[in-house]
């Protein structure tokens, strides 16, 4: 699937490689992922926010796997880091990710996750045709 990234001349461009918004084209399936953490299958937690952002990403294509699609589905994150030193982290992490079209994100500041470790979460939700 191609995206088609929405980006209105009447607004300033987006302050990051991201698009303001995807239009999804009828008749694709969606699957919406829950926020995943930083966190390997051996329980193993990162120290830093760009690792546990490259788990993240690992996960979330793990999920989209299950149901025949890849990172290059998604059309839509949201992520949320603990404080603004991990933003850049983040970032760098996404920017890897995405070649084409960059998907319409969020990034929120939060106060904490579960557990003090976890300095990233990311959700996402990815469309393919139907």
């Amino acid at each position: 699937m191609t995206l088609r990234a929405l980006a209105p001349t009447s607004i300033p461009p987006p302050l990051a490689r991201y698009s303001h918004g995807i239009a999804v084209p009828a008749g694709q399936r969606l699957v919406v992922t829950s926020g995943q953490l930083g966190i390997a299958a051996d329980g193993t937690i990162p120290g830093d926010g760009e690792a546990q952002a490259d788990l993240c990403f690992a996960n979330i294509a793990a999920i989209l796997a299950e149901d025949g699609m890849t990172l290059a589905n998604i059309v839509r994150l949201n992520a949320y880091v603990t404080a603004r030193e991990h933003m850049a982290g983040y970032m760098r992490s996404r920017d890897k990710q995405f070649s084409g079209t960059p998907p319409a994100s969020t990034l929120i500041i939060v106060s904490g996750f579960t557990r003090a470790e976890f300095v990233v979460e990311i959700e996402a939700i990815a469309a393919a045709p139907g």
